[in-house]
């Protein structure tokens, strides 16, 4: 048998085989229900992960979760097989969705009047400034920095999801962490500030 370009290697040691990309979009956009199934079988723990870190709420990580696979079946379109892996781009979704959520949120809140409601915690504004920042960086630094710092893995692992050399992983990586660094704080940055907590998020 020949082996898996794609295997997957998880945080907890297991192997796993998830569905192949091309594969499941063509079933998904002729409306297959069980290619859905199927993706969210493979993909819907890392999804709801990636929203839990996010926005901090279970609840809102369901709702995200949600949202991001009515997208995927309702809209197949909106991802292209050949421009990276459908788990990097779940995860984008994912994040993404969470990033608004957490901006419904505050809108929700202001709508209800809360001009006596306490400023939010400076850890709170760190963290919606670093999600922000992550869902406005290039697709090929925010696949690579997903599949690294929510989906745990490796620069090796990075490259074989992406179809990319080891090197191109490593520099996408670094360029996107630097981008980061860049855009929380400018030069310098000091401890305990957004940037640093993008690189503890890795």
């Amino acid at each position: 048998m020949a082996p898996h370009t794609h295997e997957v290697v998880p945080v907890d040691g297991t192997t796993r085989y998830p569905p192949r990309d091309q594969e499941l979009h063509r079933r998904l956009v002729y409306g297959d229900e069980t290619a859905l199934g199927e993706a969210y079988d493979a993909y819907g723990a890392l999804v709801r992960a990636v929203a839990r870190r996010v926005s901090g709420s279970a609840a809102a990580a369901d709702e995200v979760t949600h949202r991001v696979f009515i997208e995927l079946w309702t809209r197949p379109f909106a991802f292209a097989p050949g421009h990276g892996s459908l788990r990097a781009w779940l995860s984008i979704r994912g994040h993404q969705g969470a990033v608004a959520r957490l901006r419904e949120a505050r809108a929700e809140r202001a709508a209800c009047g809360t001009a006596r409601e306490p400023a939010p915690e400076p850890a709170e504004e760190a963290r919606t400034a670093l999600h922000a920042a992550l869902a406005e960086l290039p697709l090929p630094e925010r696949e690579a920095l997903h599949l690294a710092c929510f989906a745990g893995r490796t620069y090796r692992q990075v490259a074989v999801e992406l179809g990319i050399a080891e090197t191109a992983a490593t520099a996408r990586l670094r360029s996107a962490l630097s981008a980061l660094s860049g855009r929380l704080t400018g030069p310098p940055a000091a401890p305990g500030s957004p940037a640093d907590e993008a690189r503890d998020e890795c």
